[in-house]
């Protein structure tokens, strides 16, 4: 009985190795998602911070809209995420909203078309997805 319960377990182990890789390897999509999510942001940002009115925004929320229905349908094929997953990103999302409303208001209401804020705020805006790509690779 001892040989059958330590092959057993070998192979419990093993099987349980086979399985870390595999979401390890498997869950290296949201690290794309992510970046994707990030820069695609900053773009709207500048979009509609810098290009004239309604034209920018026009263009700013196509390409937002384009893009999360993308990232979207991305997310939804893949067949493997990491625990604790959708906590981690309705915090992104959270944090993303928020910095890209203290963006977005003041800036449309006093400083439409200067770079000097429009810049600076689509980097802060692409923060939450940049930074939670680089967290999600080194995890």
């Amino acid at each position: 009985m001892g040989e059958y319960a330590s092959h057993d377990a070998a192979a419990a182990l093993a099987r349980v190795r086979e399985l870390d890789s595999t979401v390890r390897r498997g869950a290296k999509w949201y690290v794309r998602y992510q970046v994707l999510y990030g820069c695609a942001a900053a773009v709207m940002v500048l979009s509609i911070g810098l290009l004239p009115p309604p034209h920018g925004v026009a263009i700013g929320i196509g390409l937002w809209m384009a893009t999360i229905a993308g990232l979207s349908v991305y997310a939804v094929r893949q067949r493997v995420a990491r625990r604790g997953f959708g906590r981690r990103h309705i915090g992104m999302i959270m944090l993303w909203t928020l910095l890209y409303l203290a963006v977005l208001f003041p800036g449309v209401m006093w400083h439409q078309g200067a770079a000097a804020w429009w810049v600076p705020g689509a980097v802060v805006v692409a923060l939450p997805g940049l930074i939670g790509g680089y967290l999600e690779a080194r995890r």
